[in-house]
């Protein structure tokens, strides 16, 4: 609107004046909220606390709030995944009021890696961004908690599990069939106890009638350690006791057994029948499997805990086994399903036994494969049936080792053996046939005259040696220490009195006289004294012409040649 306030002449100008000075007002004291938020738009403050929660298929950004409580703020959130070069604005998550949005709409593979951005903003004004970390979502998703439904019998409960993230789930769809689930259950006086399975059914046993009961149920992915989230809490009452009813077969249990497959249970009423079925273990996984229990050939309508079936009925593969017993129009509920694997249940060769007997008390037994490949991945254990040949008692030992010795058998005795091997593993539970029968006579036992002509051997053997080494003792003192007294050759021709003058002293003085002939010209007459006489000796000598011939003359003639020497000498010339 104009204002005419300065008449017709130069009139125009002034109105052009007024017009501008009024919309300068309108612009002036038009949207104050906008004016003061671009006057603090430079002081927005960004999102913090910014965090990421995925639980199945739902997404969800969290964030703290860096502005005023008071403000007028709102906040928007990108994304970018490593194949794109730009941030995308991120769905749900656009101009939010609140600190939190979910983005579950996201069309993206759970298995990309992705990034995220959230800001604040205010009018025209804006915080920087606050990014995150790349994340894969899959990687960072707990476990939601399963559907569960219960339904109640006297004494059971069945709970029937939906997976996680329900029938589309995308989060779970190449988890579905590795899923596990723990169930727990609890009365109002008992503690709460568990089980674990990985099908869709779980049957709670063995509960006590017109009792409530609550159940929860968490899902699990082995081997991996993922947070999960329990079911919410379902309760039931268990039903009346209904006394007519017959109790399911216990314990169903089946190992193999040469070409044939032996399926054994307990039961504890008599003149009752067994009915056993069996199911391929992949079909338990989906919901309406009972339709799909086949009856077990040999197994319908029999008297006897247990019942035989060819290994041909099943191929490679895993199965589940059940039976259930009746007497007329009743029927007991179906045992518990146990699993059946044909691989642990393999065929195991019977061994080769043979016998050695040992002495008259002892046989050896000796137990090997058919082949060097028979056991070589588990090494088995040996069942040996033993029993003397003419008595129906049979003796059974237990055995790992090959080769072993049975004692305490009786003498000149036939024994028989048999064996077969067994394979008990946490995975292989079978057994072979038993091996052909081998038969040994134990050896006959020594007689009493062996062992006194043994005795009397060792007797004289020990004589023998005895006198042996005397002998050698008195050949070597012969030797090395001869005896000082003369051999009795001699000792006949030596008189006592010369014996006594040879080695006695006396006191008349014995005297010897020797001419020695040192040359043609000197003849040495010595005479020995007796020290107890003279102590001392005499040597004489003198030039001879003689022969050299020399006497010994006794005492009167040695008496005269001390005495006359001269003389003495011219009666040896004569």
């Amino acid at each position: 609107m104009a204002l005419d306030v300065t008449g017709r002449t130069g009139g125009g100008p002034r109105r052009m004046i007024a017009l501008l000075g009024a919309t300068t007002l309108v612009l002036l004291a038009g949207p104050p909220r906008a004016l003061s938020a671009a006057a603090a738009g430079t002081h927005l403050q960004p999102p913090h606390d910014v965090e990421v929660s995925i639980t199945d298929d739902t997404f969800t950004l969290r964030w703290a709030s860096g502005s005023d409580p008071g403000r007028d703020v709102t906040f928007s959130a990108d994304y970018q995944t490593l194949k794109m070069n730009n941030w995308m604005k991120l769905p749900g998550c656009q101009y939010v009021a609140s600190t939190s949005c979910d983005f579950s709409s996201l069309n993206i593979s759970v298995y990309d890696k992705i990034k995220l951005r959230v800001r604040a903003e205010a009018g025209n004004s804006t915080s920087p961004w606050h990014e995150l970390g790349a994340f894969v979502p899959h990687q960072k998703a707990q476990i939601g908690p399963p559907e569960v439904h219960l339904e109640a019998e006297d004494k059971a409960i069945v709970v029937s599990i939906s997976p996680p993230g329900g029938k589309d789930s995308l989060m779970w769809a190449m988890d579905k069939s590795r899923f596990k689930y723990v169930v727990s259950w609890k009365n109002a006086a008992g503690a709460p106890r568990h089980g674990e399975t990985e099908y869709p059914r779980y049957l709670i046993r063995n509960l006590s009638p017109e009792t409530t009961y609550c159940v929860t149920v968490r899902a699990a992915l082995f081997p991996q350690s993922r947070p999960a989230v329990e079911s919410p809490v379902r309760c039931v009452n268990t039903t009346v006791e209904n006394v007519d009813k017959l109790p399911p077969p216990e314990d169903v249990r089946v190992r193999g057994k040469g070409q044939e497959y032996v399926l054994q249970w307990n039961h504890t009423r008599e003149n009752v029948t067994f009915q056993a079925q069996w199911l391929y273990a992949y079909l338990k996984k989906t919901e309406n499997y009972e339709a799909e229990w086949a009856q077990v050939p040999n197994c319908e309508n029999v008297g006897t805990a247990q019942c035989v079936f060819p290994r041909s009925t099943f191929w490679r593969g895993i199965y589940f086994l059940r039976v259930r017993a009746a007497h007329g129009n009743r029927t007991s509920a179906w045992s518990e399903e146990t699993k059946f694997d044909t691989e642990s249940q393999a065929a195991v060769p019977a061994p080769i036994v043979a016998l050695k007997a040992v002495n008259s008390s002892s046989l050896r037994v000796y137990v090997g494969a058919q082949s060097k490949s028979a056991y070589q991945r588990y090494p088995p254990t040996y069942e040996v049936m033993f029993w003397e040949n003419t008595s129906n008692v049979q003796r059974k030992i237990v055995e790992k080792r090959t080769d072993f010795t049975v004692p305490n058998l009786k003498v000149l005795t036939v024994y028989c053996v048999k064996a077969r091997a067994l394979l008990q593993t946490r995975r292989w539970n079978s057994s072979s046939e038993f091996s052909d029968t081998v038969c040994e006579s134990t050896k006959p036992g020594d007689p009493p005259s062996v062992w006194l002509v043994a005795v009397t051997c060792a007797v004289v053997a020990v004589a023998v040696t005895l006198c042996a080494l005397q002998w050698l003792r008195r050949l070597v003192n012969y030797v090395f220490f001869p005896s000082r007294t003369p051999p009795s050759a001699i000792d006949e021709y030596i008189s006592e009195q010369s014996l006594k003058n040879i080695l006695l002293s006396t006191s008349e003085e014995q005297t010897e006289k020797c001419f020695i002939i040192e040359n043609i010209d000197t003849i040495a007459t010595v005479e020995e004294t007796n020290r107890t006489g003279e102590g001392h000796k005499t040597y004489t000598s003198q030039t001879s012409e003689d022969s050299g011939n020399y006497s010994n003359e006794d005492e009167s003639s040695g008496s005269r040649a001390s005495g006359d020497p001269g003389q003495a000498g011219g009666e040896g010339r004569g």
